[in-house]
């Protein structure tokens, strides 16, 4: 179920300074001194991933997101378990001029931003390395194919335990957020709502379930394509 506490009572993750550059390694995993609490709290959902290189690393040019996960392509067309990814983050963006920042992100929901770029990574490594090339094309091209494969990330990370903090990112995102309407807009077309997260966290009744869209529950049920 959804914890109450997690939804619009926003403990601060800031006060950091994440200009910082510090990194700690753990294993075959890199991650910034300054989350380093977030991102184990986030990976420790995820065991498959223990064998999976993840680099975390803060990227300036991240274009409309805060976060993107995505396959190095140092080792693309290595055997699967051979292949390493990142995690690109933002310190700060830009959203129709409106800046946002990272030290503005509470705890809670920053995990859960690193849980769905997470979720995606899962998505990835199912993928042949030419499934991976058509995947990144198709997400350029087709904002339809981005909503599935955004809402397969959000569905792998509340598949995982993490649905808390997913709900608590869509929540802050909607409605706690400096972010601009259109940018919210674009979020709550394209992602799990907090009421299709409450769906598949709490297992409500087929009652309940049917009122969502029909086409929605088709997409989720559907194996991500490759």
């Amino acid at each position: 179920m959804i914890l109450p506490f997690l939804a619009g009572n926003w403990s601060c993750a800031a006060k950091k300074n994440y200009q910082e550059n510090k990194t700690v390694h753990r294993g075959n995993k890199t991650i910034p001194k300054t989350i380093l609490e977030e991102a184990t709290i986030a990976l420790s959902h995820y065991h498959e991933l223990e064998e999976v290189e993840i680099e975390f690393r803060y990227k300036s040019n991240i274009k409309n997101a805060f976060m993107q996960a995505q396959p190095k392509f140092s080792n693309l067309f290595k055997s699967k378990k051979n292949r390493g990814y990142y995690v690109f983050m933002s310190n700060k963006f830009l959203i129709e001029d409106e800046e946002f920042s990272m030290a503005d992100v509470p705890l809670e929901v920053l995990i859960g931003w690193l849980g769905h770029e997470l979720g995606h990574i899962v998505d990835y490594t199912d993928k042949s390395a030419m499934g991976l090339v058509i995947f990144g094309t198709r997400y350029i091209a087709s904002e339809k194919f981005i909503k599935k494969a955004e809402r397969t990330a959000d569905t792998h990370a509340i598949n995982h335990g993490m649905g808390n903090y997913i709900f608590s990112t869509k929540d802050f995102i909607l409605n706690h957020s400096g972010l601009s309407e259109s940018y919210k807009k674009r979020k709550a077309r394209l992602y799990l709502s907090p009421q299709e997260i409450l769906v598949l966290v709490n297992g409500l009744d087929e009652e309940v379930a049917a009122e969502l869209d029909e086409e929605l529950i088709l997409e989720l049920e559907e194996e991500p394509e490759s």
